[in-house]
């Protein structure tokens, strides 16, 4: 039985600035607190199994390169002796922390928080702070178990949702042009999810923004073709955008669409971070508005902040439909909730039932 009061953190980090850092972060907010701080791997596990069942953390946040016992050896151990503590790996920006992430992720982990450089401020930043918050609170109320609660009515703005397509198969002038997803914090774990359960041909393709650093995308894709019917890859300029394909957005770069000929095509930009982030969501759905003329369905995943509401409005207002991920699978009800408290959403899902809508808003007709 989990405690009631504040999310119980444990802090695994080498370097004693880190620790100090992080637990400063983590105390602005009354709902969290530091119950322990580790120096490594094996001092983490010690003292973890230690604690009385009751007490011990909800969360571990856990450092990848350490001395004597890394991150990588303890996470096993980690989840060994306590498989209800969410594990938040905390990794370099570089290609070879990107590798160590995915690695972690596919291991147990729940999610992960790339760590600043000093070059880029080190972890002063408040998107750092935002974002690591987030992350511990999410994933400690997503490990909680369920409370029933007394049902209450759904506020105005979001029962104002159109009716969603048929249960059936469409026919082809009607069938989404173009399938679109924007994802944040908790990304990579729904994306999962969802694209494990795209397990039938698409008639479309689909195009993924998920807000990653440059070298951490093309990683999460290569993850994403692994475990997924659908090929996956990070989209390159040029690349012409093939029905029942997914594209991920590389970090650092805009992914925009143009029809050229016909076709759909990817096209990278460098313009400016759109709501603090390069990819984002927003400009993908513009570009695509302007290129299917609505025939869009667009599913809004976990994450923090609105990125993706500007842009479904115009999707909605051109026809297309817009799927958002219910508040009880998000990490983070920032993005999805923003567009279901506007009213825009033609369906609030968890990502096992947008899996669902996708497979029948875009079946290629082959199968029935």
């Amino acid at each position: 039985m989990i405690a009631p009061g504040p999310v119980r953190v444990l802090l695994c980090d080498d370097s004693a600035a880190a620790r100090a850092v992080m637990s400063r972060m983590l105390a602005t907010d009354p709902g969290i607190k530091v119950v322990a701080k580790a120096t490594d791997g094996g001092d983490a596990l010690a003292q973890l199994t230690a604690m009385p069942v009751a007490e011990r953390p909800q969360v571990v946040l856990l450092d990848l390169e350490m001395p004597r016992m890394d991150g990588m050896t303890a996470l096993p151990l980690l989840l060994k002796a306590a498989p209800e503590t969410a594990i938040i790996v905390a990794s370099a920006l570089s290609q070879r922390g990107a590798a160590a992430t995915m690695a972690a992720l596919r291991a147990g982990a729940v999610d992960y928080v790339p760590k600043p450089s000093a070059a880029a401020g080190g972890m002063s930043g408040g998107q750092f702070q935002a974002e690591l918050v987030a992350k511990v609170k999410g994933w400690a109320r997503m490990r909680r178990p369920a409370v029933p609660v007394a049902a209450r009515p759904m506020p105005a703005p979001m029962a104002q949702t159109r009716p969603m397509m048929a249960e059936r198969s469409l026919g082809p002038a009607a069938r989404p042009r173009a399938i679109a997803i924007g994802s944040s914090t908790g990304g990579p774990q729904a994306l999962a999810a969802l694209v494990a359960r795209l397990d039938r041909p698409l008639a479309a393709p689909v195009i993924v923004v998920q807000h990653m650093p440059a070298g951490f995308t093309t990683l999460l894709a290569d993850h994403l073709n692994r475990i997924g019917t659908l090929p996956c890859s990070e989209a390159k300029e040029g690349d012409k955008l093939l029905p029942g394909r997914l594209y991920l957005a590389p970090g650092d770069k805009h992914l925009l669409v143009k029809d050229v000929a016909g076709g759909l095509v990817a096209q990278l930009g460098d313009g400016p971070p759109e709501n603090f982030c390069r990819p984002a969501v927003d400009p993908m759905l513009r570009s695509l508005v302007a290129a299917c003329q609505g025939r869009l369905l667009v599913a809004i995943l976990t994450g923090m902040g609105s990125d993706g509401l500007a842009g479904c409005r115009a999707v909605a207002g051109a026809g297309g439909s817009v799927l958002a991920q219910d508040e009880a699978s998000s990490v983070v009800w920032g993005m999805p909730g923003a567009v279901a408290k506007a009213g825009i959403a033609t369906a609030i899902l968890s990502v096992e039932d947008i899996a669902g809508r996708i497979l029948v808003a875009g079946a290629d007709g082959k199968r029935t």
